[in-house]
This record gives C-alpha cells, sequence and structure tokens, in this order.
C-alpha cells in the first residue's frame, strides 16, 4: 500500500482557528500534503488560498482551481508574491511549521537517521548548500554553537571535536559516514533521541528555519486585515518560544511595549490562552503529532 504524503497534524483545530469566512482570502505557507489546504478549501465558497512550498515534490499535491494559487517559494517572500497577486491583506494564514512525513520516510532527502544516503536535508533541493557541506566546513566553535543553540544538545563541544577529528581523515558525505563519526558522543540507552536532536539541529540551520520564521512572523502582521487569524503549529521548543512571545508582543523577543497608562500594546491577541496538543486519538493515529503545539492569534482592530 501506498504510504500517505503527509498527515496533517491538528488538523480540526488549526482550520478551525482561521474561522474561514467563504468568501476570504487565506493563505497555507507550508503546503505540504495539501491536507491543511485542502480543508480549508472545502470551506470556501468565492475566496481564495495562496499556498506556499519550495519543496518540488509538494507540486504532485495542488489543488486544480481556478481560486487556488501555488506558489513554490519559500514562505518568508510571502508579502512580495501576495502583493504580485494584486493582494495587499488576508483574512487568515496558517504554517504547519513541521516537516512533512514523505521528507522524512524517503532516504535520499537526508532527513532520517533511519536510512543511509546523502547527508542532504534541503528543504528547498535549488538551493546549492547541504547539511553535508556545513559539516565539512564549519568551524569548530560554529558547529558546537549550532548543536547548542538548534540542539539544545548537553555535549555540543565535543560533538563538534569528533566531527572535525572524523572530516580531517575523509569527508563525511553520506548518513552513515556521520553517525558512525559521532558515535562515540551518543548516550546509551539514548541514541534515538540524541540523534533527533542532532538531526534537528543540521536541519534547522541547512533551511535558515529560524531566521525564515522571523522574517514570516514579521510580515504576517501587516499582511493580516483588522481580526484576521494567523495560526502556526510548532514542533520544537526553539520555535514554539519565538511564535508564544510574537504573539504576546508583536516581538519575537517577548518585550511587551506599554501606553502611557500601562496598557500593553501588541498587535495580536492570543485566542489560547492555553496551547493546543494533540489529543489521544490524534497521537496513535500520528505519532509524529506528539510534540505538536497550536497557537492562534487574531489581529487587533
Amino acid at each position: 500500500m501506498e504510504r500517505e504524503y503527509h498527515v496533517p497534524v491538528l488538523l480540526n483545530d488549526s482550520v478551525n482557528g482561521l474561522e474561514i469566512k467563504a468568501d476570504g482570502d487565506y493563505v497555507d505557507v507550508t503546503f505540504g500534503g495539501g491536507g491543511h489546504s485542502r480543508e480549508i478549501f472545502s470551506r470556501l465558497k468565492t475566496g481564495r488560498l495562496f499556498a506556499f512550498d519550495q519543496d518540488e515534490d509538494a507540486v504532485a499535491n495542488i489543488i486544480h482551481d481556478e481560486r487556488f494559487f501555488f506558489i513554490r517559494h519559500n514562505f518568508k517572500y510571502i508579502r512580495n508574491f501576495l502583493k504580485y497577486y494584486g493582494v495587499d491583506q488576508v483574512d487568515g494564514i496558517l504554517a504547519d511549521l513541521g516537516v512533512s512525513s514523505h521528507d522524512f520516510d524517503v532516504a535520499e532527502r537526508g532527513f532520517s537517521f533511519r536510512f543511509d544516503g546523502d547527508l542532504d536535508m534541503r528543504m528547498n533541493r535549488d538551493a546549492t548548500q547541504t547539511a553535508a557541506d556545513l559539516v565539512n566546513t564549519y568551524s569548530e566553535e560554529q558547529l558546537r554553537t549550532m548543536f547548542r543553540e538548534y540542539g539544545e544538545i548537553d555535549n555540543a563541544g565535543r560533538l563538534a571535536r569528533e566531527l572535525v577529528a572524523a572530516r580531517n581523515a575523509k569527508p563525511i558525505k553520506t548518513i552513515e559516514q556521520f553517525r558512525h563519526a559521532i558515535s562515540p558522543c551518543v548516550p546509551r540507552l539514548q541514541e534515538s533521541k540524541y540523534l533527533a536532536k542532532v538531526f534537528q539541529a543540521l536541519r534547522i540551520e541547512t533551511n535558515h528555519e529560524m531566521d525564515v520564521l522571523h522574517e514570516f512572523l514579521q510580515q504576517s502582521i501587516g499582511l493580516l486585515k483588522p481580526g484576521g487569524r494567523l495560526v502556526v503549529i510548532t514542533y520544537h521548543s526553539l520555535e514554539d518560544r519565538m511564535v508564544k512571545n510574537f504573539i504576546k508582543s508583536g516581538d519575537i523577543s517577548g518585550k511587551q511595549e506599554k501606553d502611557f497608562f500601562g496598557n500593553v500594546e501588541s498587535p495580536l491577541v492570543a485566542i489560547n490562552r492555553k496551547v493546543i496538543v494533540p489529543g489521544e486519538e490524534e497521537l496513535e493515529r500520528n505519532p509524529r503529532s506528539r510534540s505538536a503545539k497550536l497557537r492562534i492569534a487574531e489581529k487587533n482592530a
């Protein structure tokens, strides 16, 4: 049986959070398998949906309708492309920041430590820099910083030293070579958890994910109509903290500005004070959703 391209996470909660207007304009900045987009589109009558995805594989899942616009580019360019289509503001924006099941399950994409293959990890295969390039060219200090900041790895210093020593003997090009190089650093009985953090850090750096998220969030405020909704699904603490702070204050630092009377001034208001997470039924159906967190915000009028 053919494996489903991607099982959409928190599907109903996230799309309900958009409060779809049948004639509204919406954006799905992480199209992937199209699960969220199809649910959004099913609730539109005369409205339009703009979907972003830089992965060429996602093209196979597009919705064939004149009110659907697929944009094969990184969502950090959201403002430019909406302007190209003559759209100044929209009624809602959805972002599912997780890597698709498809990418994890295709060995040659290099996202998963379950397979051997090229150490690639590019979400956009037109990009020139791969994860292997980082591993073989970054200084020991750069590697240490990357693993500590993006993987929150305790022994990031030792990990960086082992990689530098290994690549000095032979360039590290494949997942198997990479795993062998870092094997002295992997804690016993915690191999999967440790490797997940290491691969997360490499993926984030390869695709500049935190910078992209920052740019996207900053643009989203100007792109939303008053009362428009921003819906974001995060998967690790770094991006969730950034989204939480941004909703709280309009700035990723979380620093709140106050007016003369001491009232907090923020362009957004949180709709769900408590983060939404998958229920038991979804976790059983889709174990990869276990780290997902959903935050919904509305633009102040």
